[in-house]
């Protein structure tokens, strides 16, 4: 089991090589192809593509979080980074004042980093950060800071799941637990409502390198996650989610030990009122079934 005092980035750190990854990472934003959008914008000149997010990265909130899932929480909370933008367009975004609107306030490297170390001094379990896809090369650049100025604590990164292989890889070693989001299992249903047609594929491939890196969700004799894939999965009225689809592509083609929360709180947020399937909540019933669905195909760590 993985140290979670002495989280794996430190040896990079150590060897020269986070610093080298940072340094790739910021030079794709001059022609940006971080996420499968591939908006080739230079961002570093302040140019914005899907994410709305230009060469700084725009942070809403950070704290203590007990409401996340528990091996993250655990009693002291997990240090949860709420980042501004988004590289999806979920209809029903129950955060879209921060993902599509943007509210928040650029920060620095620096700033990012006294962050990260005011969670580690609050006594959270780790550093969570909430959407990072598009901020990639502005969290590595306030790693370099942050672990110099003696952060210690592992890395969550919390992504709504489309993310790109190339990107994964720079993440190496550096993130501790994946917490992706698989969304859809069709293709016409991602569209749709979240404006990306090959979400399932591109989805399911990042799953499987995460997995790679990470492995199953090892935790501590506290329950305390230190490393490991934990997946989330939002139940959608109408089965919209193709929840039997992807419980079986991750116990096929991942882990059957793959620890999953299959979420209930879906409730009909921003232009949710726009599309008639998605105008009501999931009912007690639909809930119930998926996480059957779940059980049935062959997966037992329900989060």
């Amino acid at each position: 089991m993985a140290d979670p005092l002495y989280p794996s980035y430190l040896n990079l750190m150590e060897n020269g090589e986070l610093a080298r990854r940072a340094a790739s990472a910021r030079l794709i934003l001059g022609k940006c192809s971080l996420c499968p959008w591939n908006c080739m914008v230079d961002r570093l000149s302040g140019e914005m593509g899907q994410c709305q997010i230009g060469g700084q990265a725009r942070v809403y909130s950070y704290m203590a979080h007990r409401g996340e899932e528990k091996p993250l929480s655990g009693a002291r909370g997990s240090g949860t980074i709420f980042f501004s933008g988004c590289n999806l367009h979920c209809q029903y975004c129950q955060n879209s004042d921060i993902s599509q609107d943007n509210y928040g306030m650029g920060v620095s490297a620096d700033v990012l980093a006294s962050m990260m170390l005011d969670l580690q001094a609050q006594e959270c379990h780790n550093i969570n950060l909430v959407s990072p896809t598009h901020i990639l090369p502005h969290f590595l650049d306030a790693l370099l800071v942050a672990v110099e100025e003696g952060l210690r604590l592992p890395i969550v990164y919390n992504t709504g799941g489309y993310d790109k292989i190339g990107s994964l890889q720079l993440l190496d070693g550096i993130v501790n637990i994946y917490l992706p989001d698989m969304k859809y299992a069709d293709e016409d249903i991602a569209q749709r409502y979240s404006g990306v047609r090959d979400y399932p594929a591109i989805n399911q491939a990042a799953v499987r390198e995460m997995h790679r890196q990470v492995g199953d969700l090892e935790v501590d004799e506290r329950g305390i996650a230190s490393r490991g894939l934990l997946v989330r999965h939002l139940v959608l009225p109408n089965e919209l989610a193709g929840t039997r689809a992807i419980a079986e592509f991750i116990a096929g083609e991942i882990s059957a030990d793959t620890c999953i929360n299959i979420m209930d709180q879906y409730r009909p947020e921003y232009n949710a009122c726009n599309f008639p399937r998605l105008n009501r909540r999931v009912t007690r019933q639909e809930y119930y079934l998926a996480v059957e669905t779940v059980r049935h195909a062959g997966l037992h760590r329900l989060g």
